[in-house]
């Protein structure tokens, strides 16, 4: 049995770790996900449930002491009831359950925590700026570290030694099948893990484009369970850079205007730049004012080739990191398939 700990920001974690379980599940290899998040109803083992440990708590007076240990940590704030909580959860969790690995998606924290316990862990990278001591102590002490990304993707990761490029995995299997519209379609992904498209780049995008059909989701406007369809429609879509996103557009085979949030480690940052340098149908968005440029790049985006992703997102990256978790396992402890309970 591997563990997978899901971090509670937006969604592409857990949009993540549930591809993967179900590619798992049918290698005969259970994934308990770990998480402050609530089980996702098709999830296809067990799940631990964990106290968070981002609340302001009584018991350190409201605020978030030393939460980074001088910067050897990313969050750990001192005399946070949640926090403690929380590992005690883990380890109480890794005591009874005994897992053999568990995946890191993505905590410092939780990695060390299991590796301090005995345990093997898989830590998948995010793009960006990674070469802070946090970090390359999350690294240096995983048996593993993955990219969702493909290896053509450069200099789209620094800090981490050497990273498996596992594909873009989207929770999505691209199919190839062309979308006839009667009317030019535009869809504006915002992402929900906080922050979003600007409001004056989607009201240029209106004044570009304004015969176009366009949608908007995330950010201040509804979320969409399952966008596929609109992706599949769209001619065109203005997404933020988020690694979930771009998965999901690139299975789609959607040409893209792409913009960076501000981020963390500039993890966006780094994922646009590497779009731009490779063969992928991404353009990067003007800045809102920019009228003429906004012309260009429309103009560019549309004369893009979708098809063009299948090296980014080839729909097989769920079943690389299943594999690659199932070739990790003691030989006695793999199994033959089984039906996901």
């Amino acid at each position: 049995m591997i563990g997978w700990y899901i971090h509670h920001q937006g969604r592409g974690h857990l949009h993540r770790a549930s591809a993967v379980a179900h590619a798992a599940a049918a290698r005969g290899v259970r994934i308990t996900g770990v998480s402050s998040l609530p089980p996702p109803a098709d999830w296809p083992a067990d799940w631990l449930q964990l106290d968070r440990d981002d609340a302001p708590d009584p018991d350190d007076g409201g605020r978030f002491r030393e939460p980074t240990a001088g910067g050897a940590l990313h969050w750990a704030p001192l005399h946070h009831s949640g926090l403690r909580r929380r590992s005690a959860q883990v380890s109480a969790w890794i005591d009874h359950a005994a897992p053999e690995l568990l995946v890191a998606d993505v905590s410092v924290e939780i990695a060390l925590l299991a590796r301090l316990h005995g345990i093997p862990v898989v830590t998948v990278a995010l793009p960006g700026d990674r070469s802070d001591p946090a970090h390359r102590l999350g690294y240096s002490i995983s048996s593993a570290v993955v990219g969702m990304w493909p290896a053509q993707a450069t200099e789209i990761l620094a800090g981490a030694p050497d990273v498996q490029a596992l594909g873009g995995l989207s929770r999505f299997t691209p199919d190839g099948t062309p979308v006839e519209n009667q009317q030019l379609e535009v869809l504006v992904l915002s992402g929900g893990g906080g922050g979003a498209v600007s409001a004056a780049a989607i009201a240029q995008l209106r004044r570009t484009l304004p015969q176009a059909r366009l949608r908007i989701l995330g950010g201040e406007s509804s979320w969409e369970a399952d966008p596929w369809p609109l992706l599949k429609r769209a001619d065109l879509v203005l997404t933020a850079a988020g690694q979930n996103s771009i998965a999901e557009v690139a299975a789609s085979r959607t040409p893209a205007l792409v913009t960076a949030l501000d981020r963390p480690h500039q993890e966006q940052a780094h994922m646009l730049a590497a779009l731009e340098r490779g063969p992928w149908p991404a353009v990067r968005a003007p800045a809102p004012d920019d009228d003429a440029g906004w012309d260009r790049a429309v103009a560019h985006t549309l004369s893009l080739d979708g098809a063009d992703w299948t090296s980014w997102c080839d729909g097989a990256a769920a079943d690389r990191f299943a594999a690659l978790l199932h070739s990790m396992l003691a030989p006695t402890r793999r199994t033959s398939p089984t039906a996901p309970r």
